[in-house]
């Protein structure tokens, strides 16, 4: 079968010992009728069958990677005790995992000192460091690419936050000479740079960034939520690898570990290099459980309630597959870039596709070969279904005419922009199920062109 039941009998095992935590206690028992839950859990499965299969190899359509079995299960055991890691009294245990967490996650960016916690995901982590770019320079505007998250856009409207869109290159790179531009203008509090975006797994320049800071005094937030963890491997190019290793620059940043960090939704990060900004975070509570002196993870983070299950199941996995170079978490990463790599060389040499940008994460975008880019536009979309028909799930994305017309120079552009299909290689089987996947592209390639 595909969905991992192996390690299921190892939750009643733990679910004993943690239970024997608790012995001490007088005997209760709490009422369960089990032939209703068993009726309604019924259904449950019944309804999620209307699901792609994110699990599977053969759906490499938008970011979704299952969670390590270590992750699921320590999650589900956490939830006996429902821990809230807002206050120390809601999630001791909890809140001590979450900082040893975090701040293997800062390890990993060589941050010896920080400020972070987890959050929801990527949104609310761009939000709290957007927010604190504003407590330290109000009235100053924000940039980002124009391949950057949407959200960057839409939290500087609900911050009140002067926002710019800085032009990408070829690459879908923000473009440096349009950033200088932009700085010229003055008023630039911060600069968002993304180190993977999620359109192409384009990684800004960072590097001239950081030249460009140190004449005109900018912050730089690095949007690592989806790309962040590539910091870890070995086969990344050359320049691709230089910006990863100044990462530890950067005045703040975000990473996601429910994206390539094996771990279920709603898990991200938001890292800050000087702790001293926490002091923006400072408010009194008078009906809260801050009964410690020791620091509540409520009193750094804007959200307050927060799941401490999402803290144990990265503490367990961060354990179990320790975040290191060389380190079997990181080969796994590394064979989803091969695996991209190993794609986009097959969309290169068969002349029925239009390869785009070589990949710099895992991420391929391309299109079947067309005159026009309308025509383009239409054979992707067709594709896209075809393929879906034979079990292999992609994604359609747009892309501007600016950013693609050097890749293309043979097409027709009638249109400003093009639908291409979108290949998320994120999960590390991907590399061995290739064969497989090429097999179902070229069916599906031939279906369309006959067409």
């Amino acid at each position: 079968m595909s969905l991992e039941t192996k390690s299921l009998p190892l939750l009643a095992e733990a679910l004993t010992t943690l239970e024997s935590g608790f012995d001490d206690l007088p005997l209760f028992d709490q009422p369960t009728d089990i032939e209703a839950i068993k009726n309604v859990l019924q259904d449950v499965a019944e309804r999620m069958q209307d699901n792609y299969p994110y699990f599977h190899p053969l759906y490499v359509g938008q970011m979704l990677k299952p969670p390590h079995p270590i992750a699921r299960l320590a999650y589900m055991l956490s939830i006996w005790i429902n821990p809230n890691n807002h206050a120390l009294d809601g999630g001791r245990c909890s809140s001590n995992m979450e900082k040893e967490a975090v701040a293997a996650l800062a390890k990993m960016f060589h941050w010896d000192t920080h400020l972070g916690h987890l959050c929801s995901g990527g949104t609310m982590a761009n939000l709290e460091a957007l927010w604190v770019s504003r407590c330290l320079h109000p009235e100053k505007l924000v940039a980002a690419s124009e391949q950057a998250h949407y959200t960057h856009d839409r939290i500087c409207k609900v911050l009140q936050i002067p926002f710019k869109s800085v032009q990408c290159n070829s690459k879908a790179q923000m473009d440096m000479n349009a950033l200088k531009t932009l700085l010229d203008q003055g008023n630039v509090g911060t600069v968002v740079i993304t180190m993977g975006t999620t359109g192409a797994g384009a990684v800004d320049p960072l590097r001239e960034a950081l030249e460009l800071q140190e004449r005109y005094g900018f912050r730089i937030h690095a949007d690592a939520a989806y790309g962040g963890y590539f910091t870890l491997v070995d086969n990344l190019d050359r320049p691709t690898r230089e910006n990863f290793d100044l990462l530890n620059r950067v005045d703040s940043l975000v990473v996601d570990p429910h994206k390539h960090g094996l771990q279920p939704y709603g898990c991200g990060c938001v890292l800050f290099r000087d702790p001293s900004v926490g002091r923006f975070y400072k408010h009194d509570s008078p009906y809260t459980y801050f009964s410690s002196s020791e620091l509540h993870l409520g009193e750094i983070s804007l959200e307050c309630s927060r799941p401490g299950a999402a803290a144990v199941a990265l503490w367990a996995t961060q354990n179990l597959l320790p975040m290191i170079p060389g380190g079997e978490f990181a080969q796994g990463l590394a064979k989803c870039r091969a695996a991209a790599l190993e794609l986009y060389s097959r969309l290169q040499r068969d002349d029925r596709f239009m390869s785009a940008l070589a990949p710099e994460l895992d991420i391929v975008i391309w299109a079947p070969a067309a005159a026009t880019s309308s025509e383009a536009s239409l054979l992707s979309e067709q594709m896209f279904h075809e393929a879906a028909a034979r079990n292999l799930h992609m994604a359609v994305a747009s892309f501007p005419r600016t950013m693609l017309q050097s890749h293309w120079p043979q097409l027709e552009w009638d249109s400003d922009s093009v639908y291409c299909l979108r290949t998320c290689l994120m999960k590390p089987e991907h590399l061995d199920w290739m064969d497989a996947i090429w097999d179902i592209l070229h069916e599906t390639a031939n279906s369309v062109i006959r067409k």
